[in-house]
């Protein structure tokens, strides 16, 4: 994907959500967009920008908009607690990372404190694609298989959303929801001049 394409992608990004940013994440994880055909390396890098776009409004909120959430996050019943405090670990990034369980994980896998330092997800932009990417790559949260795994191994779009908000939108639960990412990422891989796949419904 170009420098031209991405801004094809979001043209009223948030400057923080830099290309730059982008590559220098990517060597965390160098089998994200690159494995397979160029169809579905394509097709990967749309789904995973299909979602962060839908997360952020377009990369534009780099923080969770609704503050009153904030201190919802913390998990006290986990024996390293909240270092950075109760309300530090709202949603931050393209994935909107939030729980200080999420933020402990993601920092011990990519080599930083973020359980101590949550800011830098928003400071940061490598710091912040590589969280987004860390999700994307490593977990699969309501759903049954990484996004990486969804896309590589052709279960379709529809399980990346499962796997992202699949609790709150699949099955019936938010269609207009499911239904928006799903033209995101229709959108994006025109771009890409690639075709959607399968299976893009949860």
């Amino acid at each position: 994907m170009s420098e031209a394409q991405f801004n094809q992608m979001f043209p009223g990004r948030n400057s923080f959500y830099s290309y730059s940013g982008l590559k220098a994440a990517l060597s965390a994880y160098p089998g994200f967009a690159n494995t397979g055909s160029d169809t579905v390396k394509k097709q990967e890098a749309a789904a995973f920008l299909a979602n962060v776009s839908h997360e952020t409004g377009g990369l534009v909120h780099v923080v969770e908009q609704n503050t009153a959430n904030y201190p919802h996050y913390c998990d006290w019943g986990q024996p390293y607690g909240c270092p950075a405090g109760q309300a530090a670990y709202y949603g931050r990034g393209p994935i909107q990372l939030s729980w200080n369980f999420n933020y402990k994980a993601a920092g011990d896998a990519l080599g930083i404190d973020l359980l101590g330092n949550p800011w830098l997800v928003q400071n940061d932009a490598a710091v912040a694609w590589k969280t987004a990417l860390w999700y994307w790559n490593t977990q699969s949260g309501p759903g049954s298989m990484t996004p990486h795994n969804a896309m590589v191994n052709q279960a379709g779009f529809g399980q990346t959303i499962r796997s992202i908000n699949g609790s709150l939108e699949c099955d019936g639960r938010n269609p207009a929801q499911v239904q928006s990412r799903v033209n995101t990422y229709q959108q994006f891989t025109q771009i890409l001049g690639t075709s959607p796949g399968a299976n893009l419904y949860c």
